[in-house]
């Protein structure tokens, strides 16, 4: 009688770093983080957010920024619909 096929066995999917250090923070003080964004994060993102367009904008040629207003203007219209 022939041998009986063996299925292959999965490796189970490793732990991430990040994982296993918020399981350790929870089973030591066991609280969970507060819901929701970092609000000091979030105003660092808006902060250099808003620089970084005025920058462009200001190196920039008019004649570039004209080529780059164009070929914007082209594809938002330049779509069909429906399709």
């Amino acid at each position: 009688m022939p041998a009986k096929a063996s299925k292959r066995r999965r490796k189970p999917p490793e732990e991430d770093v990040n994982e296993i250090a918020y399981r350790l923070v929870h089973a030591i003080t066991g609280e969970d983080p507060p819901p929701g964004k970092n609000p000091i994060a979030v105003a660092f993102g808006r902060l250099g957010a808003s620089k970084g367009g005025m920058a462009r904008a200001a190196k920039l040629s008019a004649a570039k920024r004209r080529a780059i207003a164009k070929k914007a203007a082209t594809t938002r219209w330049g779509k069909k619909r429906g399709a």
